[in-house]
């Protein structure tokens, strides 16, 4: 069938790589590591107008998503770091290791999550959960974490704002056709949780020339969580765009 002048979600139109929100995770199992590490090195990471957190606090998760109705399944690591924009407090999403090729197209044309393809290793070895990211045979980072006692979901530090840069380029020459800041605090919906723990937890870079990470090395921990959710993703919203100047949207 024809394509409609308004219409369309995705190329190819009609066998589109992924399907239309919502998405749906079961038995999604993640852990979350939190440090701090040097502000000067977050900073070399933000996108303008966001701004460093004094502190220096990042979050390194790892995760297995057995089902998710739009991608199938995959594995990914990420690093989100704390920061400020225009007076409000959120984290900024600056690097995504996965392995589902669906996911990494959606993430990354619909929210600006910064997908890129990595092998992911996730295993539970003695009493710890592991989550290694490597690209081209080298290890970019690794995240492990104990599972030690129950815990409330409150105690995970809040996150009102999530923030992500999405970018697509111009086809006509050098510069972005799309440039927006993402909020996808509010793409998050209907979660339910299964099981929660807090334990302890490390993070490790490691140098390579694909994605280097190091700067981010963590000097202080904050604290360590396992959680097995189901939920479902959503829209975002659209926190500012660079080409119009607008710092509100939908």
């Amino acid at each position: 069938m024809r394509l409609k002048h308004d219409d369309g979600w995705t190329m190819p139109a009609t066998h589109p790589t992924y399907p239309p929100l919502p998405a749906y995770y079961r038995n999604v199992r993640m852990q979350f590591v939190y440090f701090r590490t040097d502000p000067g090195a977050v900073a070399t990471l933000l996108p303008e107008p966001l701004e460093p957190a004094e502190d220096g606090q990042c979050m390194a998760c790892g995760l297995t998503v057995p089902f998710n109705s739009n991608y199938g399944p995959f594995d990914e690591t990420f690093v989100t770091e704390k920061c400020t924009f225009r007076g409000q407090t959120g984290w900024y999403c600056s690097h995504v290791h996965h392995n589902g090729p669906s996911a990494i197209a959606a993430g990354r044309e619909i929210y600006g999550t910064p997908k890129v393809h990595a092998v992911i290793d996730v295993r539970h070895a003695d009493r710890i959960m592991v989550t290694q990211a490597t690209m081209a045979s080298l290890p970019v980072m690794t995240v492990a974490s104990t599972m030690e006692a129950a815990c409330a979901p409150e105690e995970i530090p809040a996150v009102e704002h999530s923030w992500r840069l999405k970018v697509i380029p111009r086809a006509d020459g050098p510069g972005p056709a799309i440039k927006q800041l993402i909020d996808g605090a509010s793409a998050s919906q209907d979660r339910q949780i299964h099981v929660m723990l807090k334990g302890t937890g490390t993070v490790q870079f490691e140098p390579n020339p694909l994605c280097d990470l190091t700067s981010l090395q963590p000097q202080e921990y904050y604290g360590a969580f396992y959680m097995e959710t189901d939920y479902t993703e959503g829209y975002a919203h659209i926190a500012y765009d660079y080409l119009t100047k607008s710092n509100s949207g939908s």
